[in-house]
């Protein structure tokens, strides 16, 4: 299987890792197992626990890995979902997550992903779950439309979009992706067609978070993978765009505040002890040469923090 994705910051994320012989990595967002790849290659000793929710990525990930042998194990599933379920097992000592989407998706899945295509118009990372983009423009209700489209693509035009899209869907059923690219060029104003952007851009990253819940999960995975990781363990986070950014840095600050009490507590309640330490106070970006061979990692965040302790109080 032809590889097409390359893994963003990877020396930075290794110089980050602090992996030792026997550690278990959770590679929260295989891929197509770039990142995987790495660690096993540096760290002969390590382990991998590959997760993807997409099964077809995930066979890239598992022929590209292959070589390692049982040093790697797959599960097929969302990484809020399975973090939420870990037992009383073995804990990592490492935790990554890439939240980008990998090239695969937009030039090879066939979903819909990129508005230079012409496919149907599906954009779910498991497209065996959940609505699709198709049913989110063909049936969400105006608000709701332009709701997702301010709040995840922060397009201004989003009503003047929605709008558009509920007219249009009277006559006919919007299914590929190459349709709705057509119907939003028709729905801005002739000025903001030909700007940096296509003015599509913004709404099909919008759509491609709701119907795949990116936000809700990434939420959810920060506090139930920070309690999984093992105490002096890593757990780091790539992010793509602003959104995702505000949560991961407002999530690891919190672990790193020594006390998390409110002004109005007069004595302070929590145990004053700090649950992690900010290793990237301020985020890692990708290098000049980096973003000349890899012009994705241009927008790429990375964040890490180092967990002390399972609590504040005293131990």
């Amino acid at each position: 299987m032809e590889i097409r994705h390359r893994p963003v910051m990877p020396q930075e994320v290794l110089a980050l890792a602090a992996v030792e012989d026997g550690d278990l990595v959770v590679d929260g967002t295989t891929g197509e197992g770039g990142h995987s790849e790495l660690f096993l290659e540096r760290y002969p000793g390590c382990r991998l626990l590959c997760l993807d929710a997409d099964p077809v990525i995930q066979l890239k990930a598992k022929a590209r890995l292959a070589p390692f042998g049982d040093r790697v194990e797959f599960v097929h599933g969302w990484f809020d979902e399975v973090f939420a379920g870990w037992g009383t097992g073995e804990r990592p000592q490492m935790v990554l997550l890439d939240l980008g989407i990998s090239v695969y998706h937009y030039e090879e899945s066939g979903r819909g992903f990129s508005f230079k295509g012409d496919e149907p118009l599906d954009m779910r990372l498991d497209p065996s779950a959940g609505e699709s983009a198709a049913d989110a423009v063909n049936f969400w209700p105006e608000e709701e439309l332009a709701r997702v489209i301010w709040t995840y693509g922060e397009e201004s035009m989003s009503r003047r979009i929605a709008r558009k899209l509920v007219e249009v869907r009277q006559g006919e059923r919007i299914e590929t992706a190459k349709q709705l690219a057509d119907r939003i060029w028709e729905a801005v104003p002739p000025a903001a067609r030909y700007g940096r952007l296509h003015p599509a851009t913004k709404t099909f990253q919008a759509l491609r978070i709701a119907v795949n819940g990116e936000l809700r999960r990434l939420e959810n995975v920060l506090e139930s993978a920070f309690r999984v990781l093992e105490p002096g363990g890593r757990f780091c986070v790539i992010t793509f765009h602003s959104l995702e950014d505000r949560l991961v840095k407002t999530f690891f600050r919190h672990q790193a505040k020594d006390c998390i009490c409110g002004p109005e507590i007069a004595q302070c309640q929590c145990g004053g002890r700090p649950l992690a330490v900010d290793l990237t106070r301020h985020p890692v970006v990708a290098g000049d040469a980096e973003v000349d061979l890899n012009p994705p990692s241009r927008s790429a965040k990375l964040r890490a923090v180092k967990k002390l302790r399972e609590t504040r109080r005293d131990e």
